[in-house]
């Protein structure tokens, strides 16, 4: 499977299927990204009910009969045979299921496991070896001092991040054994991305829905887009 794009051209990948063509985390959703020719189709992985993974971008969005994991896998094993799978995790302490899921469908090899969660990835690490792993920058929110005061990710708080992230690089992939790094668009610099490529590891931005904004980060060496309309992606 391949993660960095090296002389290649940028990775597609569809977020939530092809959320702005179809509902998101559907078989419809996935199912217009491989019309579009998608590099890698991105899920939410969710923890439903009687121990089994559904889609779902968290409890909020949680639908009464949400697709279930291994049909979607089931799906795209079928339908998308030389298609990736990007499995942004929305949980902690289900890696087993997910795992076993990932080799029921033969995809282990096709699949890489996204979170911003270190226990999750480095669960996944000793669990599946073969998997390889993603760190997502940042959280949605910046925790400052106790559990309940937060900070948002954005003005200053977001200039000061992309300074930093050039060097924190490193730290960040060695303590989970990530592949990749899956950045917020707007942290993404031309510095970043030379320091992850320098260690081998590949930068995916989400999430991006303006054609300029992909043209940027084209031009700025990343190596996969993730996309609501993969459309976008076509030039």
């Amino acid at each position: 499977m391949r993660l960095l794009r090296g002389a290649g051209p940028l990775l597609r990948i569809g977020h939530r299927g092809a959320a702005a063509l179809a509902p998101a985390n559907t078989i419809e959703a996935a199912e217009a990204a491989l019309v579009h020719g998608v590099d890698f189709v991105e899920l939410d992985v969710f923890g439903g009910s009687n121990r089994k993974l559904v889609l779902s971008h968290s409890r909020r969005e949680l639908t009464d009969e949400p697709v279930a994991l291994d049909d979607m896998l089931a799906f795209l094993a079928e339908n998308g045979p030389t298609t990736g799978i990007l499995a942004d995790v929305k949980f902690a302490g289900r890696e087993p299921e997910l795992v076993e899921s990932l080799r029921a469908h033969g995809l282990v090899e096709r699949a890489i496991a996204s979170t911003s969660n270190v226990s999750t990835l480095q669960n996944l690490r000793r669990l599946e070896p073969s998997l390889a792993r993603s760190r997502t920058c940042p959280r949605g929110r910046v925790y400052f001092g106790g559990h309940r005061t937060f900070i948002h990710v954005t003005g200053p708080v977001r200039w000061a991040m992309r300074v930093a992230l050039p060097v924190r690089v490193r730290k960040l992939v060695d303590e989970v054994g990530a592949s990749a790094l899956t950045l917020n668009h707007r942290l993404v610099t031309r510095g970043t991305v030379e320091r992850c490529h320098e260690l081998g590891v590949a930068v995916f931005a989400w999430t991006v829905n303006s054609r300029d904004a992909a043209r940027r980060l084209d031009e700025l060496g990343v190596d996969g887009v993730i996309t609501d309309d993969p459309r976008i992606l076509a030039w």
